[in-house]
């Protein structure tokens, strides 16, 4: 198991996908300084190698023939409000899945989790939930929906104000700061990603079908 999907099981999160955004704080990408602009509210997206889910009959084996059902999440939308001293999300999203062997009904229950990251590489919540996909006898597909919530201090995930100073200073050509990207700073950089966090959602895998997802 190499190290990055042993830390992907540990936090059970990755990079994220989707956010919010409205007045009231600046984006950074890539260290080339404000390129948008964001809200308090957390992004929201799905971890990487946890969005979808696999699992074979006999549980062991790894062939197409032994493919049992495949379940994705999808169509994740989620509001925010930011009104208060407490940042309330709330995500919803769909589980679609298909099954190989369509003989009979079955109930198939999926574990997943939401966890809220702060700066990228910090756990701060984490809970698991289940969806359950009710497949009817001769039926390939289900679907299924799921949610999940997070609160965020507003205070945290608000950049200092002379922080956000120096970041958005006007600088004209001839200055001696002109040249310089704020965002190369480490107090700069060190200040945005406490400010920043993200709402993360993907199945609870086990550490073979993290591997597997990864791998393939």
């Amino acid at each position: 198991m190499n190290a990055r999907i042993a830390m992907m099981a540990a936090l059970g999160s990755a990079a994220l996908l989707a956010g919010c955004k409205k007045d009231g704080d600046i984006v950074v990408d890539q260290g080339v300084g404000i390129t948008a602009l964001r809200s308090v509210c957390p992004a929201v997206g799905i971890a990487d190698y946890t969005g979808d889910v696999t699992t074979f009959s006999p549980a062991d084996a790894r062939t197409a023939d032994a493919l049992d059902v495949t379940a994705a999440i999808t169509n994740v939308r989620s509001t925010c409000n930011d009104q208060g001293a407490l940042v309330y999300t709330d995500a919803t999203f769909d589980v679609v899945g298909v099954r190989r062997n369509t003989a009979g009904a079955r109930t198939v229950q999926l574990p997943y989790f939401s966890t809220v990251m702060r700066g990228g590489n910090t756990v701060v919540a984490k809970r698991v939930g289940t969806v359950t996909l009710n497949f009817a006898d001769g039926q390939a597909r289900a679907q299924a929906s799921g949610r999940a919530g997070s609160y965020v201090d507003r205070a945290e995930a608000t950049i200092p104000e002379d922080i956000r100073q120096r970041i958005t200073a006007r600088r004209r050509a001839g200055d001696e700061t002109a040249a310089i990207d704020p965002l190369t700073q480490p107090d700069v950089r060190a200040a945005v990603a406490r400010a920043t966090f993200d709402l993360l959602i993907g199945f609870q895998l086990t550490e073979d079908q993290l591997r597997y997802n990864a791998t393939r």
